[in-house]
C-alpha cells in the first residue's frame, strides 16, 4: 500500500477562521464536492441543493460558522482569496433572498435555515465530522456524496483514504520520528534540508520557497493586524479582544507604519524576561482574536491552534536575530514535518483527539523548528518536539458555546511559551539520555485520544463548555 505524502503547503493551509475542520475542510469539502459534479455534469441542471451536517460539525457548527463555509463553498468561491469583508453582507443577502448561485452558474432557491441541518443525534463512524450532499437534478435525478473533515483542513471522501498530496514518490519517504531520523543520520541533511528534498517531488525549490514566504507573509500579516484592532469578538460571548491593547502598552502609546518598523521598535524596547513573554502572548492572541473573527489565517496545524508557530517564529525573528528569508523557510518547514508526522500517527482532529491534537501538536510544531534554527541538532529538535507534547497529552476540547473563542485563544499563548520553553531544555540537554522518544508520545497522543470521552472532543458537552454554561441563544 502507498504511503500517504503530505506537503508542506497541506500542513499549513490559507484560509478563513475560525476552525481549520469545522470551517475551512467542509469549505473545501464543498468545492471538491461541487467541482465533482461539474466533471459530469451541466450545473444548469441542477435542480436544488441540501447539506446534512453530523456529530461534532453539528453540535458546534454554529459557533464555527460551518453553515457559512459550506454556502460559500457551494457558491464556488474560494478560502484562499474569498474578501472576508465580504462573508456577513453575502450571507445576509442568501438569508434574506433565499436565493444562491451554485458554482456562480445557476441561481435555485436555498433558505440556509432549512437547507442546512444540523443533526446533533446523529454520527457516522468513519469521523466525528461529516457532513453529506444531496443534489437533485431537473431531469429528478439525485446525487448524494458524504465527506469527512478529518483535522487542519484535510477532506477525504467516503471510502477514499489519505487526505494529502498521495500522488508522488518521495525521494526520503517519512511515516514516523524514527524515519525523519533515519535519513538525517544517513544523509547528514538537517530536518529542513530533508523536508525540502521531498518538496522537490512536487515543485522546484524556487517554487517551494516562495510558497513557504507566501505562508509567512499571510501570518506575519495577520499578527500585525490582530495587533491593532481593538473592540469585541463576533459570536455573542462578548469577548474583549486584547492584543491591541496589549500591543499598546507595551510600545507605550507609539504607532508604526508597517510590521518591519514595528518589529524594529519591538526588538529595541529590550529583552528582559517578562518583556518577551508579553509579547509572545500578545502575537498568539493577535492571531486567534483575528480567526475568531473570521479573518485570513494559516492554519499551523489547524485554525484553533493558528497562533501557536506564528508567535513563536516572530519571537525568533523579533528577538533571536532571524529577520533572515532563509531562516523563515528552515523555520516553516521544520514545523510542517513535525505536524506531518502527528497526522500520519494520531490526529490532527479536535473533534477526535481533543485540545492536545490542536495546541499540542503545534506546541511541539513550533518547539522543533525553533530549536533547528537556533543550532540545534536534530536530537535536540526532536527532543525539543517531544518535550511540547508531552505537557499537553490529555488537553481536552471544551469550547464555551462551541466558539473558538474561550479557552481556545488564551490556549495559543500557552502553546507557543511551552514551546520556546522547551526548546530552551532541548538545546540545554544530552538528547542521548532522553527517555521519550517523538515516536512514543505520538502513540501515547493516539492512546489517550481514544480512551478521551467524547464530551472532550470538540462537542462543547462537557468541561469549561458546562461549567460556563452560555448557550448561542442566550448571548
Amino acid at each position: 500500500m502507498k504511503k500517504e505524502s503530505i506537503s508542506v503547503f497541506d500542513i499549513f493551509k490559507i484560509g478563513v477562521g475560525p476552525s481549520s475542520s469545522h470551517t475551512l475542510g467542509p469549505w473545501r469539502a464543498a468545492l471538491r464536492f461541487l467541482d465533482g459534479i461539474a466533471a459530469t455534469e451541466d450545473l444548469q441542471n441542477i435542480a436544488s441543493v441540501k447539506v446534512l451536517l453530523y456529530g461534532s460539525l453539528a453540535k458546534t457548527g454554529h459557533g464555527h460558522g460551518t453553515d457559512v463555509a459550506v454556502i460559500l463553498g457551494l457558491c464556488g468561491e474560494d478560502p484562499v482569496t474569498f474578501d472576508v469583508n465580504e462573508i456577513t453582507p453575502r450571507m445576509r443577502q442568501i438569508s434574506e433572498q433565499k436565493k444562491m448561485k451554485v458554482g456562480k452558474a445557476k441561481e435555485i432557491a436555498f433558505d440556509p435555515a432549512v437547507d442546512v441541518e444540523f443533526l446533533m443525534n446523529e454520527s457516522l463512524p468513519f469521523h466525528p465530522n461529516a457532513l453529506t450532499f444531496l443534489c437533485s437534478f431537473e431531469d429528478g435525478r439525485d446525487v448524494a456524496e458524504t465527506f469527512y473533515s478529518i483535522g487542519g483542513g484535510f477532506v477525504v471522501k467516503e471510502n477514499e483514504q489519505g487526505g494529502g498530496a498521495n500522488d508522488v514518490e518521495l525521494p526520503f519517504p517519512i511515516e514516523k520520528n524514527a524515519d525523519l531520523l533515519h535519513w538525517c543520520m544517513k544523509t547528514g541533511l538537517s530536518i529542513s534540508e530533508v523536508v525540502m528534498e521531498n518538496e522537490s517531488a512536487w515543485r522546484s525549490e524556487t517554487a517551494t520557497k516562495a510558497g513557504v514566504l507566501k505562508i509567512w507573509e499571510v501570518m506575519r500579516d495577520c499578527i500585525y493586524r490582530g495587533c491593532h484592532i481593538s473592540g469585541e469578538l463576533p459570536g455573542g460571548l462578548h469577548v474583549t479582544r486584547r492584543a491591541a491593547a496589549l500591543n499598546k502598552r507595551l510600545l507605550k502609546d507609539k504607532t508604526y507604519n508597517n510590521h518591519q518598523e514595528w518589529v524594529a521598535a519591538i526588538r529595541e524596547g529590550g529583552q528582559q524576561f517578562k518583556y518577551t513573554l508579553d509579547w509572545v502572548s500578545c502575537f498568539a492572541l493577535a492571531v486567534n482574536e483575528e480567526n475568531a473573527s473570521f479573518s485570513r489565517v494559516v492554519t499551523a496545524p489547524t485554525n484553533g491552534a493558528a497562533g501557536v508557530v506564528p508567535a513563536v517564529l516572530q519571537y525568533y525573528i523579533a528577538f533571536c536575530d532571524g529577520f533572515d528569508e532563509d531562516k523563515i523557510i528552515q523555520f516553516l518547514l521544520v514545523a510542517s514535518e513535525i505536524g506531518s508526522i502527528f497526522k500520519k500517527g494520531a490526529t490532527l482532529s479536535a473533534a477526535m483527539g481533543g485540545c492536545q491534537a490542536e495546541i499540542g501538536v503545534s506546541s511541539a510544531m513550533a518547539a522543533a523548528a525553533l530549536t533547528e534554527c537556533l543550532g540545534g541538532s536534530v536530537r535536540q529538535a526532536m527532543m525539543a518536539a517531544e518535550i511540547a507534547m508531552e505537557h499537553h497529552l490529555g488537553l481536552t476540547c471544551d469550547p464555551v458555546a462551541g466558539l473558538v473563542q474561550v479557552p481556545c485563544i488564551e490556549r495559543n499563548t500557552m502553546g507557543a511559551i511551552k514551546a520556546i520553553t522547551a526548546s530552551q531544555l532541548a538545546l540545554q540537554s544530552n538528547p542521548d539520555n532522553a527517555r521519550v522518544s517523538l515516536d512514543a508520545v505520538v502513540n501515547t497522543m493516539w492512546e489517550t485520544a481514544l480512551d478521551m470521552n467524547h464530551k472532550y472532543k470538540e462537542t462543547a458537552e462537557g468541561g469549561l463548555a458546562t461549567n460556563i454554561p452560555i448557550s448561542l441563544s442566550e448571548c
